[in-house]
């Protein structure tokens, strides 16, 4: 029985990652952080079928005694500080998780498992965007692909830079078979509450059910090639079941982009609504510095490992609405105003 081992398991793109292992006859750990209050909920339906340590991508010391423990076959790197407007209020510990957490899992298994398969979750913003005198100016819709340049413009895409490059540093210096995915924005019913697309469609349910009045966001008129979760998690493991290719990392995306006007009037579309009514904008919500377009371009996926996404914009936001319209409808009978 292969084994694999998932840093943030608890997250979004873990438990979908864990449900594919799973489903595919896998033995699999997951790292957990200790907490005062439950934090497994988006694997409580798979609890008793994984192995969960505790443990911390910031201590290197847990690391090295969980892949010495587990001697997994494959380990996919997934925890981080993933919120992107949240790096600027926390950049240092964003470093710490997102950046040398990955060194430390690298060390970990370069010490105790140099025979492990390592896939690194990096990030479409490390793209960020290009000085106005260069190729590309800010304001430019650039296709971006595996040789693009990278300028990131967060504290977060910088932290996931280092662990890109430092992934890619290890399979050179140290013959690791190491492989990065660039993921593009993917989400999904599972996604924190305070991204985006799921603040969206959480508004939406509630808004249709009484419970809120006014959803507030920032830049309407960013860009983002969004795809499902549930897909992209697919191409981690492909992307650990083929030789090291040429490029031997990879982007994975839809190659379709759409505005976060266009989710909202599509989210509340969906439950009859017009987002124009409800939606207001709170420039707090706007980044110190902000990407304003981000699209993909797949086609090394699409012939390296034989994925593509199956899973249309349309259909994501649907999926995402029904659900927070489920959620919405049993906090309203829990509160009385059903």
């Amino acid at each position: 029985m292969t084994k694999a081992l998932i840093t943030g398991i608890t997250g979004q793109d873990g438990s979908y990652l864990a449900e594919l292992l799973l489903d595919k006859g896998y033995e699999v750990h997951g790292i957990i952080r200790r907490a005062s209050t439950f934090n497994t909920a988006r694997v409580d339906h798979v609890y008793d079928s994984v192995h969960l340590h505790y443990g911390d991508v910031c201590d290197g010391g847990a690391m090295s005694r969980i892949v010495r423990q587990v001697q997994p076959d494959e380990v996919y790197n997934l925890a981080a500080q993933s919120h992107v407007r949240v790096s600027f209020d926390q950049p240092v510990y964003t470093a710490d998780a997102t950046a040398l957490g990955c060194l430390r899992m690298l060390e970990a298994i370069r010490d105790h498992a140099p025979e492990a398969r390592f896939y690194q979750a990096s990030s479409s913003e490390m793209f960020g965007g290009l000085d106005a005198d260069a190729r590309f100016p800010y304001n430019t819709v650039n296709v971006l692909r595996e040789a693009s340049p990278f300028k990131p413009r967060s504290p977060y895409a910088c932290a996931k830079l280092f662990a890109h490059s430092i992934t890619v540093n290890y399979r050179e210096a140290y013959g690791l078979f190491a492989r990065c995915g660039i993921l593009f924005n993917h989400e999904s019913p599972r996604r924190g509450e305070t991204f985006v697309t799921r603040k969206i469609t959480r508004a939406a349910g509630r808004i249709k059910h009484g419970l809120q009045q006014k959803l507030y966001l920032g830049n309407l008129d960013a860009k983002r090639d969004w795809g499902f979760a549930g897909d992209y998690v697919e191409a981690m493991w492909l992307m650990l079941q083929h030789p090291i290719g040429d490029p031997p990392d990879l982007v994975v995306a839809t190659g379709e982009m759409h505005t976060v006007r266009e989710f909202c009037e599509l989210a509340f579309g969906t439950l009859g609504l017009d987002y124009r009514d409800f939606v207001e904008i709170d420039p707090r919500y706007y980044r110190p510095t902000e990407v304003d377009s981000l699209l993909g371009h797949a086609e090394n996926a699409r012939r390296g490992i034989g994925w593509e996404p199956r899973t249309t914009f349309a259909e994501l936001v649907e999926m995402m609405v029904e659900a927070d319209l489920e959620l919405a409808r049993r906090e309203a009978i829990l509160s009385g105003t059903a």
